[in-house]
């Protein structure tokens, strides 16, 4: 990972669908040189994959909640299952391990804030192994560079 594989991953992160032209051109590369880099970086596994950043709000995902979950036992069975849960629901877009006063952090898109409360009501308030639910409502974000 050299400087030039640093700018190839920031002008990609940023745009991943500018031309394998514009990027070389923009890390100074010749276009044949950008493509065996961009390559590499896939297969080292630098580069996860690539994908659509879509409008949220134009398709009923209007609401964004941030939800901290703590659980009632720490083994590695009740993670496991919670982790499962989380992944099956699909109101979820993220589910996060952190450390601190809880052991989940959740990022929520729902249409509205009664879709918000079955979830809450009917998924997380199911699972036995979830001790506290602590919900935090977004009223915007000044920075997103999720992809």
């Amino acid at each position: 990972m050299d400087a030039i594989d640093r700018n190839i991953l920031r002008t990609l992160e940023h745009d991943g669908r500018i031309s394998n032209i514009n990027l070389a051109s923009q890390v100074g590369l010749s276009a044949s040189a950008s493509l065996r880099r961009v390559q590499e970086l896939e297969r080292t596994g630098y580069i996860k994959g690539y994908r659509a950043v879509l409008d949220r709000s134009r398709m009923g995902g209007e609401i964004t909640v941030f939800v901290m979950v703590g659980l009632s036992a720490h083994l590695s069975k009740d993670a496991r299952s919670f982790e499962a849960t989380m992944e099956a629901a699909e109101e979820v877009r993220e589910c996060h391990n952190i450390t601190g006063s809880v052991e989940y952090l959740l990022r929520v898109e729902v249409e509205s804030l009664e879709r918000y409360k079955r979830f809450h009501a009917d998924t997380l308030g199911t699972l036995p192994q979830v001790a506290s639910i602590t919900s935090h409502i977004s009223l915007g974000s000044s920075k997103d560079m999720r992809a």
